[in-house]
């Protein structure tokens, strides 16, 4: 038996002939979840396509289990496989109800006519997706993140082993974002299928996927777990980031610095500085931040934000020369906020700041 279950073999992608992507190769076992995650037009939804034979591959070959998918018929695949790609689904005088309903049409005979199971399981993927209200309203009339619930729910209903989606989460408010991401970890993890999907919030990715796959436009760049992909080199040679920063220890992105020599010098620990900066940088004002512990959360942002950090190793004292650093560079600046900043033995020299500081 084989050791995955979604297997991409020397993989070719493109249109009209052409290769876009070229010589993908990856294994995923059941139950994972893998992210697609890249620029636009970088080609994730391409990949996605082939791989549920929407687009004709132009090299190797994807595999379920051991069998090709090429081998399968579509029926056949359409109970393996389900899919929510970003077309806009435009059917005419149908309920939410009834698009659901088509999720069970290949396990239905030549006429479609769904049995009371059939039924029950329309419901249960309905309710699976909080979608039991819009039931009876027309699809064509309800919002785009109802749509994408919808379409879901109908996913659902085929019971596949396997889910493709593209950027599903594009049009959900952030309560919903987190509601479809749920449903998906538990369709994971609970029920062991396969979810492979493309995300543009990077942050979301990083904490549902088991794998990671960037695409460039040109190839794939990297593969791998999050903790191994999730790296600010990485991150910002995948999308070409020069405007601004990743931090990969709270998955955020962050605008770039205010330039200029710092006007303003912030004293802060354990967190408490991290509004300050924020509002420093709406406001473009340069800024120095010290005397901060590399293992100080403060320090995580102020080292992306801040003109002049003054740092010190952590769990040990304050040392005389960082001190006399922070003093010259605080003597240079125009103000000094007090952000608050927790004094003990290891730091008591901070005290000495907040004296010179003269609050």
């Amino acid at each position: 038996m084989a050791d995955y279950y979604l297997k991409l073999e020397d993989l070719s992608v493109g249109y009209g002939g052409k290769p876009l992507l070229s010589d993908i190769n990856i294994e995923i076992d059941k139950g994972e979840i893998m992210a697609l995650i890249g620029p636009n037009g970088a080609g994730k939804s391409t990949i996605l396509k082939s791989i549920s034979r929407q687009l004709k591959l132009l090299g190797g070959k994807v595999f379920l289990m051991e069998e090709s998918v090429q081998d399968f018929s579509w029926r056949a695949l359409s109970k393996k496989m389900a899919v929510v790609l970003t077309e806009r689904l435009r059917p005419e005088l149908m309920t939410c109800r009834d698009v659901v309903a088509t999720g069970r049409y290949p396990y239905t005979g030549r006429l479609g006519i769904l049995s009371a199971a059939d039924e029950r399981k329309v419901e249960e993927a309905m309710e699976a997706v909080h979608a039991e209200n819009l039931g009876g309203r027309d699809f064509q009339a309800i919002s785009d993140g109802q749509r994408q619930r919808v379409l879901l729910a109908r996913a659902i209903c085929q019971e596949p082993e396997i889910i493709l989606l593209d950027e599903p989460t594009s049009f959900l408010d952030i309560r919903h974002k987190l509601e479809l991401l749920a449903i998906l970890r538990r369709m994971a993890k609970e029920k062991g299928i396969t979810v492979v999907m493309s995300l543009h919030e990077i942050d979301l990715a990083e904490k549902i996927s088991d794998r990671i796959l960037c695409v460039n436009g040109e190839a794939i760049s990297h593969y791998g777990r999050p903790e191994e992909i999730f790296k600010e080199e990485v991150i910002r040679e995948l999308y070409g980031i020069d405007n601004g920063f990743f931090d990969p220890c709270f998955g955020s992105i962050e605008l770039p610095r205010p330039e200029g020599e710092p006007e303003v010098f912030v004293l802060s620990s354990c967190g408490t500085g991290i509004p300050v900066y924020r509002q420093l940088q709406k406001e473009n004002i340069p800024f120095a931040a010290g005397i901060l512990y590399t293992n100080d959360v403060d320090y995580r942002l102020a080292r992306l934000l801040a003109s002049e950090v003054i740092t010190e190793e952590p769990f040990r004292e304050i040392r005389e020369e960082t001190l006399e650093h922070a003093l010259a560079v605080m003597k240079r600046c125009k103000r000094v906020i007090n952000a608050g900043v927790a004094v003990g033995s290891c730091n008591r020299r901070m005290g000495e700041l907040l004296k010179a500081a003269d609050f």
